[in-house]
């Protein structure tokens, strides 16, 4: 069972919203943080998508005037303060006692949207009565397609908005940080959502068949099983994990409501491009009135920003939500979404952008 550190206040010396990333270490085991700040391989992409955001400056103007700003944006419609969401994230009481339900509370008290993990630690109903009204809820493709149905009827029962369906993550290999941490996951951490499936038919292993191919093909989501979905639910349906130009216009020609482009957090195929790279890519073959948000990489409200400003119309927050987590429970989560809208705002009072829509990629300057 994790050993818990957490503070009851919010630590001297948070400046930024990135301060959490420094200060976790110091509140969660070294094994722990292993899990959640690596990414797969030798962390290359994860460190791309860093490095992405020094690659465009931020343009200002000296004949600001944004006496009149807002951050508000309609999301599938919704209409939502500003634009950071929270990302799924898995096992968060490997950071917090309360995990997802301390997420939920600081979604809840700053008017943020959760998008609540298949594989969280407490029930996606116990996280619904916690999170106010904005929260989707992101789906893993089961073994049994009766179970992701069931996943789907239970999220609607329980008032989530939107179905987030994951389809990035069919095979992960082993991170290196976490292995060199001697990270295993801890015996009596389950995915509560999951408790109940359908028992699963005895597989006769292929000895001579690739075992990344043959988990590959187990769990791989194609057109047919996105229509079914569609078919199956009413809400709206966005795919996260899109990086292809390509597959980002079949999927929209499939009917989803919204993609989200996003490389996992550098936690799957190790190499692959910065979300950064492919966002305006992407923007440009699904056009200007396509739901598209980023995740990735994200650790101020300039980031968010240069997103936004190419072609993003809100962003997820990952790795930083968790960190805040750890070192400060719900007060930590909520003060880091403070950080992030003030660093955001700055950013658009800066560049003269009075709303959302003001923010292009004409503000950014790439070297």
């Amino acid at each position: 069972m994790a050993k818990y550190k957490t503070l009851n206040h919010i630590p001297s010396g948070v400046l930024n919203a990135s301060d959490y990333e420094s200060l976790a270490p110091s509140f969660i085991s070294n094994e722990n943080f292993g899990y959640i700040s690596g990414g797969s391989g030798f962390d290359k992409t994860l460190h791309q998508n860093r490095i992405s955001f020094s690659q465009y400056n931020i343009i200002p103007s000296v004949f600001s005037d944004v006496r009149n700003a807002s951050t508000k944006l309609e999301l599938l419609g919704e209409s939502l303060e500003h634009p950071f969401l929270l990302a799924p994230l898995a096992y968060q009481t490997l950071a917090h006692k309360n995990g997802e339900i301390a997420t939920a509370q600081a979604c809840e008290a700053t008017d943020t949207l959760m998008v609540a993990s298949t594989l969280s630690s407490y029930t996606m109903e116990d996280i619904s009565k916690n999170a106010g009204s904005h929260k989707w809820f992101q789906l893993y493709l089961q073994d049994n397609f009766k179970d992701t149905l069931n996943l789907i009827k239970r999220a609607e029962n329980s008032g989530y908005k939107a179905i987030v369906l994951t389809i990035d993550a069919s095979v992960q290999l082993p991170s290196r940080t976490a292995i060199n941490a001697g990270f295993k996951m801890p015996n009596d951490l389950y995915p509560a959502n999951l408790t109940d499936l359908t028992p699963s038919i005895t597989e006769t292993i292929d000895e001579q068949k690739s075992e990344v191919f043959r988990i590959f093909a187990k769990n791989v989501i194609n057109k047919e099983i996105i229509k079914k979905i569609k078919e199956f639910t009413n809400l709206p349906l966005l795919i996260k994990g899109v990086l292809n130009p390509n597959d980002a216009l079949a999927l929209k020609e499939l009917g989803v409501e919204g993609l989200i482009v996003s490389n996992h957090g550098g936690r799957t195929l190790d190499g692959v491009p910065a979300s950064l790279v492919m966002l305006a890519k992407i923007r440009q073959v699904v056009g200007d009135d396509f739901c598209l948000l980023f995740d990735s990489g994200i650790r101020s409200g300039d980031d968010a920003f240069k997103a936004i400003a190419l072609g993003a119309n809100a962003v997820l927050i990952g790795r930083l939500q968790v960190y805040a987590l750890c070192v400060a429970g719900a007060l930590g989560v909520a003060h880091m979404i403070k950080l992030l809208r003030q660093e955001f705002e700055l950013s658009m009072a800066l560049t003269g952008a009075n709303s959302i829509e003001d923010i292009k990629e004409s503000l950014l300057q790439k070297g």
